[in-house]
């Protein structure tokens, strides 16, 4: 509990303010930047800036010719204000007078040090680094010398601090009530967009910058003698581009052969942005003993309730046609539908006049239900009638026998 000042007692709504030192540091670390406040030459200055908590002692951002940086270069150090602020939600009112905001702010009073010390520095550094994303630090170059020289951080030691929070509802005058107008609150929060890689970048997105999810919708890495599946990625659009350069690997699908490369990179970030959606689980498949990228396929039409999913937006390098390596993707994809996420149903789409798809379908196991009638548009225009197709939690075990007998044989296909 940090004790209470003159300085951080309320003057009034005394009822929003708190002091414990777990609910401030939850607040600091939850935010990734916070103003700091300081007089330079008798002028008031508030700084926006990046600040890292370690312990009881927040760190902030700065470069070595930056005003509080040299203000603070004394050996009096740097007196400061430190705010953060988390806005929750809009709080509409029927009267303008009552309209607020649902917030968690603090306030930090104290003396700012500059920190002189390399190794402190360092630790500042990959603290922040690990704010980002847990891991990051080591999966960057660390500061050189030259770097730290150019880089520097005041440091506010946690003494004089206090913590104000709105939660809850409409506050109204009782005669504002039955006005007719609309009242409640918006609620805000901050939500990662889907991370877009610089130019140039050939490794996939880490791990810390996927968001968790459910199961249905997280696209587990899975492998075995034929196919490796991993998470697709904008890094697998030059392999996939190459490897399925053949107009026949997209007679019927959904999407129009790509040309060039940004073609793919399209289709790619589209199945991406859905997949950020909630809508697709993309997976790139290799080929388990050269390691090349040589294809895709999904699950989508996820309904987590219903425990049923969908397989497709698959193709595949034409020289993996009717080898082990689809057989083995079903098999790796019903399994883990059926026995890890529980699954009740799996269902796969195809255009009607795909007979070598329905083929493929059928010696899954899967049963044709019916034709779903002018059910998507064609990349030519034209609609499409398509095939369904699905497989029970009933019928998989004697199918996945089957499957598993197809890739026992000596040549098997799929």
């Amino acid at each position: 509990m940090y004790d209470q000042t003159a300085r951080t007692t309320a003057s009034r709504n005394r009822s929003r303010m708190a002091y414990e030192r777990a609910t401030a540091h939850a607040i600091l670390d939850e935010a990734y930047h916070c103003a700091l406040g300081f007089t330079v030459d008798g002028e008031p200055r508030v700084l926006p800036t990046l600040h890292v908590r370690i312990d009881d002692t927040v760190y902030v951002h700065g470069s070595t010719g930056s005003r509080p940086l040299l203000a603070a270069r004394g050996d009096a150090g740097l007196p400061v204000c430190l705010t953060v602020t988390q806005l929750d939600g809009l709080v509409l009112a029927r009267s303008q007078f009552h309209h607020s905001a649902n917030f968690r702010s603090v306030i930090a009073y104290g003396v700012a040090r500059l920190v002189t010390s390399e190794e402190e520095k360092l630790a500042v550094c990959t603290a922040l680094v690990e704010k980002v994303g847990r891991g990051r630090a080591a999966q960057t170059r660390p500061p050189s010398r030259k770097e730290l020289a150019e880089t520097t951080f005041l440091a506010l030691p946690l003494r004089e601090v206090s913590v104000k929070a709105r939660a809850g509802g409409v506050s109204e005058d009782e005669e504002d009530l039955d006005l007719p107008y609309w009242a409640g609150v918006v609620p805000l929060r901050l939500v990662p967009g889907l991370p877009e890689p610089d130019l140039g970048v050939t490794v996939p997105l880490p791990h810390y910058l996927r968001p968790p999810r459910s199961p249905w919708v997280t696209p587990e890495p899975m492998g075995g003698d034929h196919v490796i599946l991993e998470p697709l990625d904008m890094a697998h659009v030059d392999e996939l581009f190459a490897a399925t350069r053949d107009p026949e690997v997209w007679t019927h699908l959904s999407v129009r052969q790509p040309a060039h490369r940004d073609e793919m990179a399209e289709i790619v970030a589209d199945a991406l942005h859905a997949h950020h959606a909630g809508e697709r689980v993309p997976w790139v498949q290799r080929d388990a003993a050269t390691g090349e990228v040589i294809g895709t396929t999904s699950y989508y039409e996820v309904d987590e309730g219903r425990r049923a999913v969908a397989i497709g937006h698959t193709f595949l390098n034409r020289r993996h046609w009717r080898t082990g390596v689809n057989t083995e993707a079903k098999l790796l994809l019903l399994t883990r539908a059926f026995e890890e996420l529980g699954a009740v149903r799996v269902v796969w789409h195809t255009d009607i006049r795909n007979d070598r798809s329905q083929k493929a379908i059928e010696r899954l196991g899967a049963r044709r239900e019916g034709v779903l009638r002018m059910h998507r548009l064609r990349p030519d225009g034209t609609w499409r009638d398509t095939v369904q197709y699905a497989m029970t939690v009933d019928e998989w075990p004697a199918a996945q026998n089957r499957l598993r007998e197809k890739l026992r044989a000596p040549a098997a296909v799929g």
